[in-house]
């Protein structure tokens, strides 16, 4: 069975409980880092899920997080041509009836008008994404944006810290959060 395939749930089961779900992107490993950061785990402690917004650079990434939670990730411009046809360049999950997307790098760098078309077409609650390195919030009406930022190589380095987000899921809210390392 491929890593990203048929292992994750795709509509995952209503409950009445809170759900936390790991943020992550821009692990570079082992190109810009070594490994994850330890302390990426402790956070990831106690989550049900993991979303990677891509640029993991190698697959064992997925393995290593997947000792917390399972692990819904996608590809980005800097994962090699195998990476890229294990991983989607968009995908989503449903939970809480919160509709979660995830892409690496839909042009943030140039503003918010891709990434609204794409929470638009896709109908995404919440659009998780990456390729900044730099974390962020934001909130358009009832759309959440956030990107967790990088826990191996934040930009810029002298300003930025490294990163890495909890989404906080309740049937009522979603609280994003961003977790300095």
């Amino acid at each position: 069975m491929a890593i990203g395939q048929s292992q994750f749930p795709r509509t995952l089961p209503k409950i009445t409980s809170a759900k936390t779900v790991g943020l992550i992107s821009d692990t570079h490993i082992p190109s810009r880092a070594k490994a994850i950061p330890e302390y990426v785990f402790r956070v990831f402690e106690n989550v049900d899920y993991i979303i990677h917004a891509g640029d993991l650079v190698d697959l064992s990434v997925i393995e290593e997080l997947e000792r917390c939670a399972p692990v819904l990730a996608v590809h980005g411009n800097m994962d090699s041509a195998n990476l890229c046809s294990v991983l989607p360049e968009v995908d989503s999950m449903k939970l809480m009836d919160y509709k979660i997307g995830v892409i690496h790098d839909p042009g943030s760098l140039y503003g918010m008008e891709k990434l609204r078309e794409v929470a638009k077409q896709n109908l995404f609650d919440v659009l998780v994404f990456g390729h900044t390195h730099s974390s962020s919030v934001k909130w358009e009406g009832k759309t959440l944006f956030v990107n967790p930022g990088s826990p191996t190589c934040p930009e810029p380095p002298f300003l930025c810290k490294p990163t890495v987000g909890l989404l906080k899921i309740t049937k009522q809210a979603v609280t994003p959060e961003i977790i300095h390392i």
